[in-house]
């Protein structure tokens, strides 16, 4: 197909009839007896590639809003140093008695962690004082 002719028609998305064969061998033996072959390959076949990086290059460049996750808040980093140091607790100590990392604690102390609602019920109970809610500060009533 080096030049395109006004006879020739282009079919798109036709499946293979049943005459049609397509293994390598069959196309090289109809390529010796002289028939006419046509092979195409098809585009990114057999992949999972979109090509719409335009798209989302464009949908970038528009997005204004900037995205970050919330840390632990200033107060409640001093409520659990606070709460921690008046149990006479170590960083690690507090850490090893809710089962985590002594940077965990250090994190949350210093206001870097981002808030988890199962490591912030484990201090609650670890320090008996209320973390999150309306009533910060507060003693933690068990049931």
């Amino acid at each position: 197909m080096a030049e395109a002719d006004w006879e020739e028609v282009t079919v798109i998305g036709h499946r293979a009839k049943a005459n049609q064969q397509r293994s390598k061998q069959a196309v090289n033996s109809a390529m010796r007896t002289g028939s006419q072959v046509e092979t195409s390959k098809k585009f990114a076949a057999g992949s999972n590639k979109q090509m719409s990086a335009n798209k989302n290059v464009a949908k970038l460049d528009r997005e204004t809003e900037e995205l970050h996750h919330e840390h632990v808040s200033l107060d409640v980093s001093k409520l659990i140093q606070q709460g921690r140091q008046a149990k006479g607790l170590t960083q690690k100590e507090l850490a090893t008695k809710i089962n985590e990392k002594q940077q965990v604690i250090n994190d949350y102390e210093a206001g870097k962690a981002i808030p988890n609602n199962q490591i912030m019920s484990k201090l609650e109970r670890a320090l008996d004082l209320r973390l999150r809610g309306k009533d910060k500060g507060k003693p933690f009533a068990k049931k």
